[in-house]
């Protein structure tokens, strides 16, 4: 596998402000590492951007398509899964920068089918960010995946009776839930009045000049309506085993209204949203308080990891900040350690498995050497 993975690995460096680092091949030797426990060589790839001294550096290895052999790149396609997420915070706190809502407004006041109707009308934005409103539906808990679908109005009747758990205190307690944040979408829409795929590109996509993310509609076969400059550098996802599941641009979920897909996006598009997020992409006033406010610490999940505005912060040393994604066909990984400005996105066209396991290695490898480098000054 070495021989394969080092064969198909590249790397890209972007020169930015200069900074005590190691030297870039040191860089590319903990990213290839880290990721080829994760390729599967001749079957997988996977795209990966490294932020390390105000430049960034991006490594790809294996394949998009194992069938084809076409070679994943830092245009390459992915189903982002649950790292979507990201954006739809950053979307919903720029909003409450610009005063045009409040995180602690209620769901209700945007949504009028859930005035007056209980539990589900004082959940706020807030709670809906922070996995704290209690609210979830039976599919947010595998093992048990029903094979029902919601429509729209479907979800809505089943937040008119929804009761929320007595033990649950909203605001303070951690609960997944993945239907919080397609609630959270339609209370966005309700608030500007236009399509979530289109606010998302308006808000923020079309800011910070992201060209190859987007929030597709699903067609035919459960594959989104990708463009087809887009769909021809889609990944084709395989589960844990190497078996293709679906196919290029394949989206998942339970869901069935638009604007609650997957999002796709590449690692180049990945790697300027990190760059953001670290305070170094030259971005308005507004939208960098936006990503600030959705780091904030909020509640415990567990001893040593706090939920912040979907970010999870990992109080290792030194302390991670991050978002894992992934489906049956997909694993996606960004995180920073924004006390150093480091950060790291991967991207993986394999399912079934957890991206700290590798994110979290390359970033701690990388703090280490940068930490070491600096001493040499």
């Amino acid at each position: 596998m070495r021989g394969v993975i080092a064969l198909m690995a590249t790397v890209l460096i972007f020169q930015g402000p200069s900074a005590a680092i190691s030297e870039a091949n040191d860089v590319q030797a903990v990213i290839a590492q880290e990721l080829e426990k994760g390729v599967l060589a001749g079957v997988t790839g996977a795209a990966a951007a490294v932020r390390i001294g105000g430049r960034t550096v991006f490594h790809n290895v294996g394949y998009a398509d194992g069938a084809s052999k076409r070679p994943v790149d830092s245009d390459s396609v992915f189903n982002l899964a649950s790292v979507s997420k990201i954006f739809d915070v950053t979307v919903l706190s720029l909003a409450a920068v610009n005063g045009e809502l409040s995180l602690d407004d209620s769901i209700a006041k945007y949504i009028r089918e859930l005035n007056n109707v209980g539990d589900a009308s004082r959940i706020t934005l807030r709670q809906l960010v922070t996995f704290s409103s209690g609210f979830s539906v039976t599919h947010d808990n595998p093992p048990w995946w029903p094979v029902e679908h919601f429509t729209l109005p479907k979800f809505l009747r089943h937040l008119q009776n929804w009761k929320r758990d007595p033990n649950h205190v909203p605001g303070r307690d951690y609960h997944y839930s993945h239907a919080g944040f397609m609630l959270l979408h339609v209370a966005l829409e309700r608030r500007f009045r236009m399509p979530y795929a289109s606010l998302l590109e308006r808000k923020l996509l079309r800011p910070l000049d992201l060209r190859s993310t987007l929030l597709p509609l699903r067609g035919v076969g459960d594959v989104g309506n990708l463009p087809p400059a887009l769909r021809a550098i889609a990944v084709q996802g395989y589960g844990g085993e190497g078996k293709p599941i679906g196919k290029p641009g394949n989206m998942q979920g339970y869901y069935y209204w638009a604007g609650t897909g997957q999002m796709f996006s590449s690692a180049r598009d990945m790697a300027r949203l990190l760059a953001a997020y670290l305070g170094e992409l030259p971005v308005g006033p507004a939208l960098q308080r936006a990503v600030e406010m959705t780091q904030q610490e909020t509640l415990v999940i567990r001893p040593g990891v706090m939920q912040a505005h979907a970010w999870e912060v990992h109080h290792l040393p030194p302390p991670i900040t991050d978002k894992n994604g992934g489906l049956n066909n997909t694993t996606i990984y960004i995180g920073m350690i924004p006390s150093k400005r480091l950060g790291v996105v991967i991207l993986m066209n394999r399912g079934n498995m957890d991206g700290r396991d590798f994110g979290h290695a390359i970033l701690s490898r990388l703090a280490a050497l940068a930490e070491a480098a600096d001493q040499t000054q």
